[in-house]
Order: C-alpha cells, then structure tokens, then sequence
C-alpha cells in the first residue's frame, strides 16, 4: 500500500482527560473569551495585536517571549488586548521542510505525531497557566481543532486553506474568532465567500460523526498580500485596498465586519523589517477613515525573542527557523508606538 498505518492516535477527549485545564483555568478563558469578543463586535475599542513566532518550534523560547509579552501587554492594557501566536501546524508551499511543533516536536528529529499532540497541548497550557494569556493558531487540519478547542482564543485560516469546504465549515462550529486570510491569488471574494460560509449553520461529516454548527458571527478577513502569475508580491493593505474591502464587506451584509491586517507575507515581500513600517501606515489609514478604523481591529505581526530566521540547526535561541521575525527589542519598541497612536 502507499499508505501505512503508523498508529491509532487518541482521539480529542482522551488527549483533553490526559492534560486537563483547571477549573481556574476555564473559568480565565470565558472572561478572556468575551474580551476578545467585544473587540469584533464593536463595544471595545482596544486594538488588537495577534503577535508571535511564525512558527513555535520549541517549548523553552516560546514560554520566554510570552513571559516578555505579559509584561508588555500590562502597560500597553488600556488600549493594546495582545493576542499571541502559537502556531504549532506550519503549511509549506512544496510540502518540504519543518511542519511545526504538532509533527516534530523536536525539529531536529523526525515526525512524530503522538508526541507532537501532547507537546502542543502541554505548550498552549503552560503558558495560559504562566501568563494567562489565551493564544492563536492556525486551523491548518480542520480535524485537529477539538485537541485545542477549550484552550485557544483565536484560530487563523491559512491563505491555502481558505478555499476549502472543511475548513469553512468546522469553523462555523467554533466559539472564538476566526480570521480567513485571502487566498495567494488575492481574490477578495474566495475570502469573503469563506467568510459567509463560516457564519452560516451547516449539517456535516467530521472526525466520523455527523454534526450541526449554529454558525460563527466572529469570522473574519484577514488580508496578507497575494502572489501574481510571474511569483511577484502584492501588497494589500494601503488606503485603497482597505476602502475597496470596506465595499465589498459592506455590499455582503456580513455580521460583525472586521478586518486583521497581516504586516508580514506577501504584504511585505517577507522582509520583515517592512512589518514596522506596515503597521504605521495602516494606523495611518484608520486616523484618515472612520470607515475603515471601524472596519480594521488589529494587525497581526511575526516577531521572536531575535531578529531574522536560521537554519534549525543553528540552534539559537529564540529565533525563527521558517519565516524571519522581528527581534524583541524592535517588537516592543513597535508596540509602544502603535499605543501611542491609538
């Protein structure tokens, strides 16, 4: 066969019953739950940062800049609500290279998706339990989101997933935001449609069962940039982009309009440096539109403990092994400026 069977896995309950959250712990989630929530519905005004490493590729560095962002986030609090990213599924466009934490738990090692599962969880624990911040991740396998499901307070839905009937419907079944990036093409409208979707109620077939969502009204745009037919970047978070998305949104009639803008990826070329400048020409936007400062409810950023990217290998802590980030120092001195033009 080209397919072998490698193990039986536990399924999302046995994984839950094996590393629990607490009573306190689920309890935290609820009141963070509906912070994040009056954001996208309008009744806060806070800005949103959904900010962290492209990818967590080990436990001790992701538990160290979360620490850092705790502190942050208490003196940015009035008017920043920081949402970190703990990406544990790492999409590859040829399907080479490190797939996150969920498959290579060490990324020096081989694939291992047992171990993977109990580190990611183990990880998103630790650090609500540490600095009660609840995280993001990307919904890069629809099946895998019951493993996470009491835990994480925001789920992304990668460029190339966007399309997919699975993804859209398992995240109308979800209780948290979820963002839909536009696809690499940059048709607004795949993102939009997707958009629809997750807000609707549908009947379907997941992990072997069949199941009724009520529909997500949290789901969202994210915009990230496109790739044209020659492999160029596109950007799409100037003035224009966002006003032409604002019409768009607006004629669709969706719940809760609201857009994530994604400094990084194809809207900076992945020059990361590019994530800073990015983030004050949005804000820019806002200040000049209260259209689109309505519609726009935070930025998300790829930032680390170091700036750049290496090769795993190389083994420093704290810094990239996919995508290049922003170091810390530029990280917070960032968040400080976006405060101060709120």
């Amino acid at each position: 066969m080209s397919m072998e069977l490698i193990r039986t896995l536990p399924t999302p309950d046995e994984i839950k019953a094996q590393f629990p959250l607490s009573d306190v712990l689920k309890e935290k989630k609820k009141l963070r739950d509906e912070e994040i929530k009056k954001v996208f519905t309008g009744e806060s005004d806070r800005f949103l940062l959904i900010i962290g490493p492209c990818s967590a590729d080990r436990a001790d560095a992701v538990q160290e800049y979360n620490r850092r962002l705790a502190r942050l986030q208490q003196e940015v609090r009035d008017k920043i609500l920081i949402i970190p990213r703990i990406y544990t599924n790492k999409p590859r466009t040829t399907g080479d290279g490190y797939k996150g934490m969920l498959h290579q738990p060490d990324p020096l090692k081989g694939a291992d998706m047992l171990a993977g599962l109990v580190a990611i969880r183990k990880l998103h624990t630790a650090v609500f339990e540490e600095t009660g911040f609840t995280c993001a991740d990307e919904m890069l396998y629809p099946e895998n989101y019951a493993f996470l499901s009491d835990i994480l307070s925001y789920h992304a839905i990668g460029a190339r997933s966007v399309e997919n009937q699975q993804h859209r419907l398992v995240s109308s079944g979800v209780d948290v935001p979820v963002g839909m990036k536009n696809p690499t093409s940059g048709d607004l409208t795949v993102m939009l449609n997707s958009i629809t979707a997750a807000q609707h109620s549908h009947t379907f077939l997941y992990r072997g069962e069949e199941v009724k969502t009520s529909g997500n009204p949290l789901a969202h745009a994210i915009l990230r940039g496109a790739v044209n037919a020659y492999g160029q970047t596109l950007p799409n978070y100037h003035y224009e982009d966002l006003s032409r998305l604002y019409e768009m949104y607006a004629a669709k009639g969706l719940e809760n309009m609201a857009l994530i803008v994604d400094t990084n990826h194809s809207n900076s070329g992945k020059k990361y440096l590019e994530q800073i400048r990015i983030a004050n020409e949005v804000l820019h936007s806002c200040r000049h539109s209260s259209d689109i400062r309505k519609m726009v409810k935070g930025l998300m950023i790829e930032s680390y403990l170091e700036d750049g990217a290496q090769k795993p290998e190389k083994g420093i802590f704290g810094k990239s092994i996919t995508d290049p980030c922003l170091g810390w120092e530029k990280t917070e001195q960032l968040v400080y400026s976006i405060a101060d033009q709120l």
